[in-house]
Order: C-alpha cells, then structure tokens, then sequence
C-alpha cells in the first residue's frame, strides 16, 4: 500500500496460522427404489438428495412400499406364489425402511438415490445397471463418507449362493470408489434367504467368495435384524381367507371337527365392520419388518463418532428398534467368523445376550488379518485426518514453495494431531510418541521436488486401537507366612 495523503492508517495483521477443519465421518449414502421419482414434475432418479429426517423423506420420496399379504382370517398367513411366506422376513423395497432404521439408531444426515419406482421394480427396469448407475452418482458427492446397499440384495435375489451375483458385484464396485476417493466406508449386508435350514457358513462363503476387490475399505455384518418397525400393507391387496359360517354365524366344522375355510378370499377392507378385521390386523401388525443390518450400523457409526469419535469402535453398541437378531451365533461360531485364516475376510456378528440385548459384537474390516487395516476405526480415523488435512491445505498451492510456506502447514496439522491427542484419538503421553509431521528440504524433498513443484509432507499417526481381546490371567497367592 502507497502513502500519499497524511492520516492514521489501520492495518491488521494475523498472527494466528491456517486451521484444520474436520470433516464428517458418518453421512451415508442410500440406493433404492422409492414411492415416487419426480419433484415439481422433473424426474429425481439418479439425483442425490440431502435427508436429515424421515418426515424429508416421505416429502421427496413418499412412503413405505405398501405390499399385499395372503392371511387367514385365524392370523396364519398363507404362502405366497413361488412357495415363500411373506410373514416373518423381510420384504422386497427396504429403502424406506433402512433409512428410518439409520435415523432410529442415531443417523444425522443422510443422502438418498432413487434408481425407480416401486411399479418400475415390479415391472423388472430397476437392474443392475440401474444401482451401478446410482453408484456414480454418489462417487460425486464429496460429503458422502458411508455407503449403504441393502436395498441392492433384490439382486441377488434367487441367486444368493452364487458368487459374484448382482449385489456382490455391486459392493465390488462400491469397495473401488472408496479405494479411489480415499474419503469412504463400504458397509456390506452378508445376504440371508431366511431359509430355515439355513447355515451360517453358507452365506459367509459366499460373500467371502464375492467381494474381493479394496477389502480395507469396507466392512461385513451378520446376520439379520429382527426390527420393531411393522410391515406396510395396502388393505385391498390384503387378502383373507375367512371361516365358512352357517346362517346363524357359526364356524361350519367337518366330520372330524376341523373347522372349514371358504373357498375364495375377500379383501381386508372389505371386513371392516367385522370381528375377523380386528383379528387380521392384529397379526398383520405383528408381522415386523426384518432388515439387512447395513442400515444400522450407519446410525450407529454416526452415533459412536458423535458421543466419542471416529477412533472409538463401533461395536458392543445396543442396537435400538431392534428385537432380535434372526440367527443366534455363539462363541465357536464367531471364531471362524471374526479370524479368516484363508482370506482374512472378517464378519462381524451382530449378537443377542441375556440381560443386554442385541450388541454389535465385531469391529474389523474385510482385511481381518491386516496388521495395519484389520479395524474399522483405524481406517475410518484415517479417512478422517487425510480428507481434513487435505482440504486445509489447499491454501498453500501456488504458494511460494519456501521454508516458511513449510512451517505454516507444519504448524496447522501438528495443531490438529494434538488436539487428537488430546481427545485420545492418537497413542502416546507426548506429541513425539503419537505423531510426527516432517517437511522440508533434505528431508522430505529434493532440489528437483522443488524445481518441479512438489512439496511434500510425511505425516506418521500411532492411531489407538480396540481392545479386542481381554485376557484375564488368575493364580492363587501363597500365603504370607
């Protein structure tokens, strides 16, 4: 500034350096098909809207798929056509649900993706293509740092012993965006059919068999969520199977004292008025939505990262609007789920216990037997640091690539990693034990770095880790004579 005219002139000067401002850890993205698809008349597919509340959802995607339900007027439901009961797992469209199951367990912001309409879905011209689609979309959103497929497992539907089927795949791909934008967590359902003779191993095998692409970057849960949430149905596709009665009202029985059922159903709207309405909505209301466990666990990454940080392991969490896990896991089964000694694909058990309810019990990523990546919170501490830091330092290209351009950066991210520290992100009772961040000629960077305009800082984390296994040793204590 050229002084001219005489006067007092004021200037500021800054003393303080460049701050890191940390970044989301837990807004998920959701793919699926959905009630509606247009907004003011132009289509949203493909189009990720910003969520914070099922109350948002309902508003641009409308509501729950309502489905149709085959019930006898007793309450037992009926097998649907191909031979499956509808009642007691899960049903076809389960975005709606899973994002209120994210909410429920301590979700924030969310981003949602319709690739279709229910009637679209039915009608077969929601595929693949269509969810892989979806995936690119979200591969654009910066703020994204979790992916959630589950709506996906529809598939794989029919096919979900075999490896490398649509849903898998999409995890693949799914596990390749967040390899490629550093900044993400795939969450990954281990499909279940629900067959009732249906072995753990089986389903395991399969995903392990499937996913094989950036394993550090994604997680696996089993097995299913028995929720709290009821089904929706629409009462005129509800149809009912009622008793055959005689003139006066009475159930007509046949020789054996069986009591008969009327040949064709009549819809449950129609039976409003009447005493089997009462009964039929009663086991209809019982009949509770049963959900991959993906969804969830968003909420409760979301959660644990607000209460404690992204360093605190998801697990031996409470998962709420939950009754039950759908198969029970003991110890000896969730050795070979938590420890795979071929692949190192781990699976973590979502499990029942008497007097603590339905706890997450599993905190490791696809690579379970990596030294460096075998836990989630590891690796999603680290997503956090590299995005902050990254996006602090911005500030300094095309600046004069000097020593002091060098202690600016040196200073800002040694701020942030002791105040790391401090919060118990990072190990050690001193700075020099829990990090160290070095820059500088003849120590990071060569003449011919600088020339080329490079400048380089290496920055080491001792990032804290679960205390995965306690061991408890007890001997007895010779008396003290």
């Amino acid at each position: 500034m050229q002084l001219k005219t005489p006067d007092v002139y004021v200037k500021e000067r800054s003393i303080f350096p460049p701050s890191v401002a940390e970044v989301a850890t837990a807004v998920p993205a959701f793919i699926g098909v959905t009630a509606r698809t247009e907004m003011k008349e132009e289509s949203i597919i493909n189009v990720a809207k910003r969520i914070t509340s099922m109350i948002e959802f309902a508003a641009v995607f409308g509501g729950a798929d309502e489905e149709a339900f085959n019930i006898r007027e007793d309450g037992i439901f009926v097998k649907e056509v191909g031979g499956e009961f509808a009642h007691g797992y899960t049903p076809t469209n389960i975005l709606y649900q899973s994002v209120e199951h994210f909410f429920a367990n301590g979700g924030g912001a969310c981003y949602v993706v319709t690739v279709g309409t229910y009637a679209d879905a039915a009608a077969a011209t929601v595929n693949a293509a269509s969810y892989k689609d979806a995936l690119k979309t979200i591969a654009q959103i910066d703020e994204v740092t979790l992916l959630v497929l589950s709506d996906a497992k529809r598939l794989a539907e029919g096919n979900i012993a075999t490896a490398n089927n649509g849903y898998y795949s999409l995890c693949n791909d799914a596990l390749t965006q967040c390899a490629e934008t550093q900044d993400r967590f795939a969450l990954i359902d281990v499909l279940d059919d629900g067959a009732a003779d249906g072995t753990h191993s089986g389903y395991i095998t399969t995903m392990r068999d499937s996913t094989l692409t950036e394993s550090k970057y994604g997680a696996s849960y089993y097995p299913y969520l028995q929720t709290t949430m009821p089904r929706s149905y629409d009462e005129e596709k509800v149809m009912v199977t009622v008793y055959d009665r005689d003139a006066n009202g009475k159930i007509i029985e046949d020789a054996a004292g069986v009591e008969l059922f009327v040949d064709t159903p009549v819809t449950l709207a129609s039976l409003k008025g009447k005493s089997a309405y009462a009964s039929v909505k009663k086991a209809l209301e019982s009949n509770k939505v049963i959900l991959p466990p993906a969804s969830a666990m968003a909420g409760i990454y979301a959660s644990v990262d607000g209460a404690r940080g992204v360093w605190k392991a998801p697990a031996n969490v409470g998962v709420a609007s939950t009754l039950s896990p759908t198969r029970v896991i003991d110890n000896k089964q969730q050795e070979d789920m938590n420890v795979d000694v071929v692949g190192g694909k781990s699976v973590n058990a979502i499990r029942a216990f008497v007097g603590k309810g339905t706890l997450v019990w599993g905190a490791r990523t696809l690579a379970g037997n990596d030294n460096e990546w075998r836990y989630i919170s590891v690796r999603r501490f680290f997503n956090m640091v590299e995005e902050s830091v990254k996006k602090a330092s911005y500030f300094a290209v095309f600046e004069p690539n000097t020593p002091f351009t060098w202690l600016k950066l040196k200073t800002m991210i040694s701020s942030y990693l002791e105040n790391l520290r401090k919060q118990g992100a990072l190990f050690g009772a001193s700075p020099e034990q829990a990090y160290f961040v070095n820059v500088g000629l003849g120590q990071t960077m060569t003449a011919d770095d600088i020339n080329n305009g490079l400048l380089k800082i290496e920055i080491g984390l001792a990032a804290v880790r679960p205390a995965e296994f306690i061991v408890l040793t007890f001997s007895h204590k010779a008396i003290d004579g």
